[in-house]
Order: C-alpha cells, then sequence, then structure tokens
C-alpha cells in the first residue's frame, strides 16, 4: 500500500463521515418535538445496525487500538440501543387504556357507603 492511496483513502473516510454528521444534524433539528419519540424506535434499528458494525470492528483483531476502539464503540451503541427502547416502551405505556371491566360486574352494583356515612347510619341518625 503506498501513501497515495492511503491518503485517498483517509480522505475518504473524512469526507463520509464529515457529510454523515452534517446531513444527521440536519435531520435531528427538524423534526418536531411531538415526533420525536416515535422515531426513537426507528432509531433503534439504526443502534443495531452501529452495534453489529462495532462488533465487526472490535473482532477484526487489527490490532489493540482496533480492538479498544471497537469495544467502546459495542459498548456506546448497547447503550444507545437499550436506553432507545426503554424510552420507547415508557413513551407506549403513556398511551395505553385501563382495561374496561364487562357489564353486570360487582363494580356497576350500587356504590358502597363512606365511612362517615356507615358511621351515621350505624349510629342511627
Amino acid at each position: 500500500m503506498n501513501i497515495t492511496s492511503f491518503n485517498v483513502t483517509l480522505f475518504m473516510q473524512l469526507y463520509v463521515f464529515m457529510l454523515a454528521a452534517f446531513v444527521g444534524y440536519q435531520i435531528i433539528t427538524r423534526v418536531p418535538p411531538l415526533l420525536h419519540t416515535p422515531l426513537m424506535s426507528a432509531t433503534n434499528a439504526i443502534s443495531a445496525i452501529s452495534l453489529v458494525g462495532s462488533l465487526v470492528a472490535a473482532g477484526s483483531d487489527r490490532g489493540t487500538v482496533s480492538t479498544i476502539l471497537g469495544f467502546v464503540a459495542v459498548t456506546a451503541a448497547t447503550i444507545n440501543m437499550v436506553g432507545g427502547f426503554v424510552i420507547t416502551d415508557r413513551m407506549l405505556k403513556m398511551f395505553r387504556r385501563e382495561p374496561t371491566p364487562p357489564k353486570g360486574t360487582a363494580k356497576d352494583a350500587a356504590p358502597a357507603a363512606t365511612p362517615p356515612e356507615a358511621a351515621k347510619a350505624a349510629a342511627g341518625k
């Protein structure tokens, strides 16, 4: 591998990284707050893809630095993915309704007397 091909490869990698960072920033800042949480589930899929990529980087055995950076990437992607699923689950719990009991159950019967009314009834008043 000569120095020219290394420079071109490094330049292309930096170009793709900067382009991805710019596009990601533009997309994230233009998402309305109302849509942000539902979109978390879609970003969890992206985190899963980055987790697979970081596992490949960690296990590629290209040197100590590559393995350490891969491990850091695996840790960060795992935390990001688990946190996204926790937040999405909390959001979905906010929209769940209480199950309604079927008609004709004990809840449809006359309400029980409250303690002050029960005390008055016992006293004969």
